[in-house]
């Protein structure tokens, strides 16, 4: 059983590839960015990649804390105006190997204009 909704792993399996990814820097600072990603069902959980990417900022601080947040949202509409959006704050880890990833596993789930 996923810890998403039906409704949630649709907008997340859906066409929307972009998210933002939260981590927290060493000295306190949050760190936001735009990244990829993808829903891996195998974890059940948020898996993200990129060029390059074990030597990012990103994994570097997955790395140090094993937390992260994503917020992946569109505008369903602008007129009227809905957005939507699901929100995943969790515990992460940054794997390594060939192909090395931020994978964030779901502690709190929000999401709005989805269902």
């Amino acid at each position: 059983m996923s810890a998403f909704s039906d409704a949630e792993l649709a907008y997340l399996n859906g066409e929307r590839r972009l998210g933002r990814l939260a981590t927290v820097g060493k000295d306190g600072t949050p760190h936001v960015v735009p990244v990829g990603l993808s829903y891996s069902p195998e974890h059940d959980a948020i898996e993200i990649g990129g060029r390059d990417f074990a030597r990012s900022k990103k994994y570097r601080d997955v790395k140090r804390t094993g937390r992260a947040a994503i917020v992946v949202d569109d505008l369903e509409s602008t007129d009227p105006w809905r957005p939507r959006a699901v929100e995943v704050r969790g515990r992460a880890e940054a794997t390594d190997g060939a192909h090395p990833r931020i994978r964030i596993y779901p502690d709190r789930i929000v999401s709005w204009g989805i269902g």
